[in-house]
């Protein structure tokens, strides 16, 4: 676990820029390896490689099936980020398992990362399912619509 703490006066902790991507549509998928959420990513251009990158994500997903389960992963370019320390069978930033088809859930991930760079540097979520149908952004029955959200906060160091 790693703990940070900024200077209420050293001028760390400021926030520099904000990105935020607004998915107004839905998303399905019946993969069982990880694959993009089609819209979910948004991409920032660090103005110092020692600034850190706050990213946040929300967002609702469902299943098709009942006794699933949904993985999603934060992925900055084709890394996988703020992954656990050991590795399982479904191993990812957040898990959902859904007892009946029909559930609705909110999604939730927050993560501050050290990109390293002055490179546009693009952040996204991928999901997949063990069976079923993952549906993100909507109820597996097509009647809950909503939107899907992602911000990127740069925050000098």
């Amino acid at each position: 676990m790693a703990l940070i703490t900024l200077g209420a006066n050293s001028g760390k902790g400021k926030v520099l820029q904000v990105v935020q991507t607004v998915k107004t549509d839905d998303f399905s998928t019946t993969s069982t390896s990880f694959t993009d959420i089609t819209g979910l990513s948004a991409s920032i251009t660090p103005s110092s490689s020692s600034n850190k990158i706050l990213i946040t994500a929300s967002f609702c997903s469902s299943q098709g099936s009942a006794s699933q389960i949904n993985m999603f992963n934060l992925l900055r370019g084709s890394t996988a980020i703020g992954q656990p320390a050991s590795s399982q069978t479904y191993t990812s930033t957040r898990t959902q398992y859904t007892y009946e088809s029909g559930n609705i859930d909110t999604v939730h991930i927050q993560l501050l990362d050290s990109p390293s760079t002055t490179s546009a540097t693009t952040y996204k979520i991928q999901g997949r399912c063990n069976g079923g149908t993952l549906v993100v952004g909507n109820r597996n029955d097509n009647d809950s619509e909503q939107i899907s959200i992602i911000t990127l906060m740069e925050v000098s160091a």
